[in-house]
């Protein structure tokens, strides 16, 4: 057992007693893992609102040996997630983006696989959730691309998964979900399941791969580039689980 501190985010929470709770956080010092919170339910518990879903806190635990339930010892509030986009729908969609962002976060890391940079885009993301006049859709689709792109599950968008040729931004292409890449018209076969795409929207995928949160925060993609794009990349997210996010039902492109 060791005693380890850590800024993160709050992903998940599931009851574990009339008082406790089980925590799921993603760290950027240490990834994601689970601890409980003991009296984490009392109305004047011992981490007061820290423990909000999707609030940052910084926060100490017992890390236990492998199997054993990690030990929520302190959290300290950072920032709490609270959306303020114009008008009620655009607040609404902030915050089931925000819940969205979070259940991909608990579906594709793995347990105490360190990565600082994906935790930075994730709380960027949410901050950029939390400011009035973004975009969620545009910032939905970033964070997307950006995670399948960290987990290295991101569609091949340059060449044909079949013939190899570059893919050309003058024609139209469809997305090959099983081979993680794109087919180019002379390739497309009826036994090769694929989503079609345009050239337009390949190009906004290659862009958002490379662009900062807050340049995306004021993009407004077009309704074609963004319904393609977000299919896309929803293909890959369920390919990757094995299932549909619960929380996709929630989310309008």
């Amino acid at each position: 057992m060791s005693l380890e501190k850590a800024e993160a985010l709050v992903i998940r929470q599931a009851d574990f007693s009339e008082s406790s709770r089980v925590v799921t956080f993603f760290s950027k010092e240490f990834g994601k893992f689970a601890a409980i919170a003991k009296g984490a339910k009392r109305l004047k518990g011992p981490f007061d609102a820290a423990l909000d879903l999707l609030s940052a806190c910084r926060i100490v635990f017992i890390k236990k040996s492998s199997g054993s339930l990690n030990l929520l010892t302190e959290a300290r509030l950072i920032s709490r997630f609270q959306p303020q986009s114009s008008g009620a729908q655009g607040s609404l969609g902030s915050l089931y983006g925000g819940y969205y962002i979070a259940e991909l976060l608990n579906g594709l890391t793995e347990d105490f696989d360190p990565a600082p940079e994906l935790y930075d885009l994730a709380f960027a993301s949410l901050t950029s959730l939390s400011t009035a006049g973004c975009f969620p859709s545009t910032l939905i689709i970033h964070f997307e691309i950006s995670l399948l792109h960290h987990i290295g599950l991101l569609p091949n968008l340059f060449d044909c998964s079949i013939c190899g040729a570059p893919v050309e931004l003058n024609s139209g292409y469809a997305h090959w979900v099983s081979q993680g890449g794109l087919l180019c018209q002379a390739c497309r076969r009826e036994e090769y399941s694929g989503a079609s795409i345009s050239a337009g929207s390949i190009e906004v995928l290659r862009r958002l791969t490379d662009a900062s949160v807050e340049l995306v925060s004021r993009l407004k993609l077009s309704q074609q580039q963004a319904e393609e794009c977000h299919k896309l990349a929803v293909s890959s997210i369920t390919h990757a689980l094995g299932r549909r996010p619960s929380t996709l039902r929630y989310i309008q492109i």
